[in-house]
């Protein structure tokens, strides 16, 4: 009987020894657990693929592992935590997602965990869908974020816990919080995990996502060079680095590697991560003058979309249909067609998804050459879709759609000869977007208010204030090509004839790769450099 004890003491050892599996392309993910031997391979997989968002094949792995070990309620933890998808897309979860989560989270409680440190990981995700009839989403989602630093404090020697912990920290960070103190907070920890684990996929993913605002940024560029090569198997990592990209303005980047990107999600059937990245592929085309290949996007998209989604990534439902909105919408603003913008379609729907159609419409309808007075209506549809959202409890989506509706307002006073009403519209509307960040199924704005608010300035003949919003908008969003062609034109205009050649400098340099002939403003652009390299 003692013999037998000692033997069955060395199994459990065993088995609650640290894990640590290289999964190919997918990382390496070591997460200490007392599940049997024989499903640690399938539960570390199931763990590489959730620190990158890979929801779908992530609960496969899991419940690979919990097929081959009913009492290893730690896998169930995991399908749990993954049924709750993306942590930053700000939509509230359906009905039918909370429900599915909040069984898995109670069978997990069921199966139970063997350690404290298990049953504290279980008790945590059921935070998440704990009377979500009754429980604001942000409620539950700040519930879960202390639960993980009350697990993250109880075990410090457990680098998992902290990465989740900041990943949540993150996730529950205040947009409005210009002090960035959670993020901060948040990227910190996980830099101290990553010099520790450099061929840890989360840790690199959450650094990204930590620091993804135009001040923080800089912070992310090493883990955005190199989440893709940790996990290249992954359309979501293949991704992510855009999004330091695109806060930098790094163009090029960005379509590279969301040129691979798509092409892995087509790959893995993930229709709705596909046109995600397809939406920062094509801002970036048109950042870089590049219009032809952003319109072959646009007109590509119906067809990605009518695709079946039969992988859950880390791109929700909501996020392509985003992206078939805010594609054509770009692809007529970033361009100035404005009469095109004017006559987009609304796809109906998901109200803050139509906002950026009747954004379009109305912005375009106020900017034609001819005054398209059907963009008067666009801000009473516009407060329709806002009272819908604080009606849902959507606060962040009902302050952008707020914005953009100060926005289009702003350019309908202008066009019915009312600029004080213009102006003082268009600098609330900047104001108050410089109080928020863009949420992260954006690459940005559709068109930066404080851009718009330059661009009204430099139409009123008013240069020299034009220039000095020109400049804002570039601190925060770099290297966008209409803020460029802007400050150019509003520094000739104020007669700073060196700020204006340096402006267009860099114009033609973020195009290097722009169509020929290409926009207007490009071409001005390489007229001008030519000028200055042949006096």
């Amino acid at each position: 009987m003692r013999c037998a004890v000692i033997v069955l003491a060395a199994a459990i050892a065993a088995a609650q020894a640290q894990e640590s599996h290289q999964h190919g392309s997918y990382g390496t993910v070591a997460f200490t657990n007392s599940c049997a031997a024989p499903v640690q391979p399938a539960f570390a997989r199931g763990m590489a693929l959730l620190h990158s968002f890979e929801f779908g094949p992530a609960i496969d792995a899991f419940s690979e592992a919990g097929r081959g070990d009913p009492s290893c309620g730690i896998a169930v933890w995991g399908i749990a935590l993954a049924q709750w998808a993306n942590p930053f897309s700000p939509a509230n979860r359906s009905a039918p997602q909370l429900q599915a989560g909040r069984e898995s989270a109670r069978r997990a409680a069921g199966v139970g965990g063997k350690t404290d440190r298990e049953r504290a990981y279980i008790a945590a995700v059921a935070a998440l869908y704990d009377r979500f009839e009754s429980v604001d989403q942000r409620t539950r989602i700040a519930a879960y974020r202390d639960a993980m630093a009350r697990l993250a404090a109880a075990y410090p020697d457990d680098p998992e816990a902290k990465a989740f912990y900041a990943l949540a920290l993150a996730a529950a960070a205040d947009p409005a919080d210009k002090t960035y103190a959670d993020l901060l907070k948040a990227g910190a920890m996980v830099e101290a995990l990553w010099t520790a684990q450099p061929d840890h996929p989360g840790f690199a993913h959450y650094i990204i996502h930590s620091y993804d605002v135009p001040a923080l940024a800089p912070k992310a560029i090493d883990a955005a060079r190199r989440y893709a090569k940790i996990a290249p198997g992954a359309p979501h990592a293949l991704h992510m680095p855009s999004h330091t990209f695109t806060r930098l303005g790094y163009w090029q980047d960005s379509i590279d590697t969301n040129i691979l990107s798509a092409a892995a999600a087509r790959k893995s059937g993930q229709v709705y991560e596909e046109l995600h990245a397809s939406d920062y592929e094509v801002y970036a085309y048109l950042q870089t003058g590049q219009d032809a290949k952003a319109r072959a996007i646009m007109e590509d998209a119906p067809r990605i979309a009518a695709g079946a989604n039969t992988t859950a990534g880390a791109a929700p439902p909501v996020a392509g249909g985003y992206a078939m909105a805010a594609i054509p919408a770009r692809y007529a603003l970033e361009r100035g067609a404005w009469a095109e913008a004017a006559q987009l379609p609304l796809r109906g729907g998901v109200p803050w998804i139509d906002a950026i159609t009747l954004f379009a419409r109305g912005l375009g309808g106020a900017r034609a050459r001819e005054f398209n007075t059907g963009a008067k209506t666009v801000p009473g549809e516009l407060q329709l879709r806002i009272d819908a959202l604080n009606k849902a409890g959507e606060t962040y989506w009902a302050e952008q759609v707020a914005i953009q509706k100060l926005g289009v307002s702003a350019w309908v006073a202008l066009a019915e000869q009312r600029p004080a009403d213009a102006l003082a519209l268009m600098r609330e509307a900047a104001d108050r977007e410089d109080r928020t960040e863009k949420a992260a199924i954006s690459p940005g704005p559709i068109a930066p208010a404080r851009e718009l608010l330059a661009e009204m300035l430099l139409q009123m003949n008013r240069p020299a204030d034009a220039l000095a919003e020109y400049r804002r908008t570039i601190a925060k969003e770099p290297n966008r090509f209409r803020g460029l062609a802007g400050a150019a034109a509003a520094a000739a205009q104020a007669g700073d004839a060196a700020a204006a050649r340096a402006y267009q400098r860099q114009l033609v340099a973020i195009c290097v790769r722009g169509d020929t002939p290409g926009r207007p403003e490009l071409e001005a652009a390489r007229r001008a450099a030519a000028t200055s390299r042949n006096p």
